[in-house]
């Protein structure tokens, strides 16, 4: 019998009108901003105005990825689908794909096999829009500075230090450095430029931490946009920017419901990278499902190191957010992957290289339990290729750590390959006591919070800073924004910053080399080893098996 792939499989379930699915949150038709039948924006305010029940909030996460693959937003709609199988009432949030990924290397991002979201190729495409308004209040910026430069420059802007970039939602190497402003005197001023993807913009991350349109509003206006020639800040309210680029925001910030192939509301909604910005869904999705739900389950991008790390040391800290247990989602295969093994012989036994990969996971686990105060419970996600041997050897080093493992098959199964994982995740938020914390004091100096992060979080010895890297924490700290969380841009594959370095390595330094300030985002960006804030396609992009025929059906998505 021939295996569907995930797309045949989003094709032939039966979604049902998103009226239905509103039905489950309490809220009324009337009460919904309708894309179509199975897609709708909700108004905050009005569930909000429904009985709170002040969900347990489920983080999910992820060991350090790689090509094998590892299944973290399948586990979150698989869990969320079991929990309310087994008579709990759960509602997740998730962040919107990127066009990048989705074009790139990674995909699709609404799970897999009989754990998704639909309607999936919208969810993976242009969905409701939100993408293209975040872009086009970023880009609205970049040209308003541009403008204001042009027409005499009255806040006297030096044009060599706008550190304000425009972006596009696409892995597009091509735009990371430009020159604008080519031609007649008409055309502008000359200076370099360049491009961000779009969900690396600050905007992203001010639209992601927002409560609500107001705050998003005071949030844009605090954005650093350049510095005047006299080196004092230029921010976008300095140039009137704020209102109009809420404005275009204003229908983006509701959050979106869609509904997974067994019918659970999911609130998808934002979508920052985690590896160079916060990687978590918005906070107004996260407190809906809170509210509306017994069990909100959420996911963070990347490994533990990234994501996790950043969805409690910057949005829960800033959204005065507590986090009731965290899963982190492992496979046999990427664990072999981190002991050694190369992708084409993960299929084969290698009980030695599993042992070695497991550090990996320990660490993972590690952090959450002893920096951040959680229980773990470990979602293993088994390929038929897992042998008996190897399942135990997992299980028998997680125990061992504290940590209960639950084997899932909630790509195959959906909901019913996740009943265990939802009964061990429910034990452990019922028999363990609140002692969530964070990582470092925001009071630290920055290089103080750098330092904790990269030697608690990390393993590593201790951090160099670039000489831009000191100057730009000097001038951070004399203007007054030295008290903020930081944000680490790193590799993803990596505890270090060098990607090549799998496992659970020691003996390495993190190397500083820039920092940026996201005002109003609320938080510093570290920029670590080589990182950058463009993607490239890859050699054979995902867009290659991409096709639609003549009657609109999409096939090779994921």
């Amino acid at each position: 019998m021939t295996q569907l792939s995930d797309v045949q499989i989003a094709q032939t379930a039966q979604i049902k009108h998103i009226d239905e699915i509103a039905a489950k949150l309490g809220l009324s038709p009337d009460q919904l901003e309708h894309y179509g039948k199975y897609k709708a924006k909700i108004n905050p305010a009005d569930a909000l105005r429904l009985p709170e029940k002040q969900g347990r909030l489920i983080l999910v996460t992820a060991i350090s990825p790689t090509p094998a693959g590892e299944g973290k937003t399948t586990v979150t709609i698989g869990l969320a689908d079991a929990l309310n199988r087994i008579g709990k009432n759960a509602v997740i949030a998730l962040r919107e794909p990127s066009l990048g990924p989705v074009f790139g290397i990674k995909g699709g991002a609404a799970g897999g096999g009989y754990a998704q979201v639909l309607p999936m190729e919208d969810i993976n495409l242009h969905f409701t829009g939100d993408f293209h308004a975040i872009g086009a209040a970023n880009n609205l910026l970049a040209a308003l500075i541009d403008n204001h430069i042009h027409h005499g420059n009255a806040l006297n802007i030096d044009p060599k230090r706008v550190i304000w970039r425009r972006a596009v939602d696409m892995n597009d190497r091509q735009l990371r450095n430009i020159v604008g402003g080519l031609g007649k005197p008409a055309d502008g001023v000359m200076r370099e430029d360049g491009f961000d993807i779009t969900v690396a913009s600050e905007v992203m991350a001010v639209f992601c931490l927002s409560k609500d349109l107001a705050d998003l509003k005071t949030r844009l206006g605090n954005i650093l946009v350049a510095y005047a020639k006299d080196g004092s800040p230029v921010y976008a309210k300095d140039l009137k920017a704020q209102g109009a680029m809420a404005a275009l925001l204003k229908d983006a910030i509701k959050p979106n419901l869609v509904q997974t192939i067994e019918g659970t509301p999911a609130f998808v909604h934002g979508g920052p990278f985690a590896n160079i910005a916060h990687g978590c869904n918005s906070v107004i999705a996260t407190r809906l499902a809170r509210h509306l739900a017994d069990y909100a389950v959420t996911e963070a991008g990347f490994g533990a190191d990234l994501g996790a790390e950043k969805f409690c040391d910057i949005k829960c800290r800033l959204a005065g957010l507590q986090p009731d247990a965290a899963v982190i989602v492992a496979t046999v295969r990427a664990l072999k992957y981190n002991g050694g093994v190369a992708k084409e012989d993960l299929g084969s036994e290698n009980l030695i290289a599993l042992e070695k990969g497991l550090a990996n996971l320990l660490r993972h686990i590690g952090n959450m339990q002893n920096v951040f105060g959680l229980p773990v419970v470990v979602a293993l996600n088994r390929f038929s290729a897992d042998t008996q041997a190897e399942l135990d050897l997992v299980a028998k080093a997680c125990r061992a750590q504290g940590a209960e493992v639950s084997f899932t098959e909630v790509w195959g199964k959906g909901g019913a390959g996740g009943e265990d994982l939802a009964q061990k995740v429910v034990a452990a938020v019922e028999q363990s006591p609140k002692r969530f914390a964070f990582a470092y004091d925001v009071e630290q100096s920055i290089p103080e919070k750098i330092r904790t992060v990269a030697r608690r979080i990390y393993g590593a010895d201790d951090v160099d800073f670039s000489t831009e890297a000191l100057a730009e924490i000097a001038k951070l700290e004399q203007l007054g924004w030295d008290k903020l969380p930081v944000c680490m841009a790193k590799t993803q594959y990596s505890f270090s910053d060098n990607a090549k370095l799998l496992g659970a390595p020691q003996g390495f330094r993190i190397t500083v080399r820039g920092l940026t300030l996201s005002a109003g985002a609320g938080f510093v960006v570290v920029l670590c080893g080589n990182m950058m804030k463009m993607p490239g396609l890859p050699k054979v992009p995902a867009a290659e098996r991409i096709d639609v025929d003549e009657h609109g059906v999409i096939s090779g998505l994921f």
